[in-house]
């Protein structure tokens, strides 16, 4: 007689998008359905490796127990290996002078397994737009992401796989600026929604002829910003997502081809 095998549970995800402004966490199901409320903190500064352990630690004791955890975090990720942040080096915060040993401690410091040891369970760990990437896109074509919040975060996918990571946000935008400072959050509330919509849209269409993508999707907190008749111009091939893919983008995430999540401590 044939005996059927006990379908193993599917894997609950921690997943915690690490912002320059907030960190905010859930736990999601294999459907990506948010198992609790999410829970936010103010991001803490000055940032050493250890407080930002602490702090994600801190939120994931306030949710239900899971299996495996995605983070995202802003700057240069590769293979879980932070190459460069653009905000956690700084004395306090985005637009403030960057610390000597905050730059040390950061730099090449393999936070996967750092957060892997701290919470006990695997982790993957992306850049944030990547993240958010994985929680919108389609998987048919080339899909650019690009987030539009304390900076300007960016992620680029060819039929699922994510693509190697480009710092788009620390190139040239305009007048000797980078994205980050032409298009991020201090250059909206100095403009103002309708003046900075523009902006949005001289990003995009600078953008355009660089990837030729299929899809180009905005996303992150300030995407819903964006001035109607700003929308219209934009293009039909050009999409807004919620700011809450940033978190249901951690179930997907391990999907996605071109990654590779640690394994837990204990293994």
């Amino acid at each position: 007689m044939d005996t059927v095998s006990p379908e193993l549970p599917e894997p609950a995800t921690l997943a915690v998008d690490c912002g320059g402004g907030g960190i905010k966490a859930s736990v999601l199901d294999a459907a990506g359905t948010m198992r609790a409320h999410p829970v936010r903190a103010v991001t803490p500064y000055p940032l050493p490796p250890q407080r930002l352990l602490d702090t994600i630690r801190a939120l994931a004791e306030q949710l239900p127990a899971a299996d495996r955890a995605t983070v995202g975090m802003p700057g240069m990720i590769r293979h879980g290996v932070v190459v460069s942040t653009p905000h956690y080096v700084t004395r306090a915060g985005p637009r403030t002078r960057a610390l000597p040993e905050l730059v040390d401690a950061w730099t090449g410091l393999d936070f996967q397994e750092a957060l892997t040891g701290t919470l006990g369970m695997p982790v993957l760990l992306l850049n944030d737009a990547e993240v958010h990437g994985a929680g919108v896109i389609a998987g048919a074509g080339l899909e650019l992401v690009v987030t539009l919040g304390t900076g300007l975060g960016n992620a680029l996918f060819d039929g699922s796989r994510l693509a190697p990571h480009l710092e788009l946000s620390r190139g040239p935008a305009r007048w000797g600026l980078t994205y980050d400072e032409y298009i991020g959050e201090h250059e909206r509330l100095r403009l103002g929604d309708a003046m900075w919509s523009r902006r949005v849209r001289q990003v995009v269409d600078s953008l355009r002829p660089v990837f030729l993508w299929d899809r180009l999707y905005l996303g992150g907190g300030n995407s819903r910003r964006i001035t109607a008749p700003t929308l219209d111009r934009l293009g039909d091939e050009v999409v807004i997502v919620p700011n809450s893919a940033g978190i249901v983008g951690g179930v997907r995430a391990w999907e996605l081809g071109g990654i590779s999540p640690s394994r837990h401590a204990g293994q």
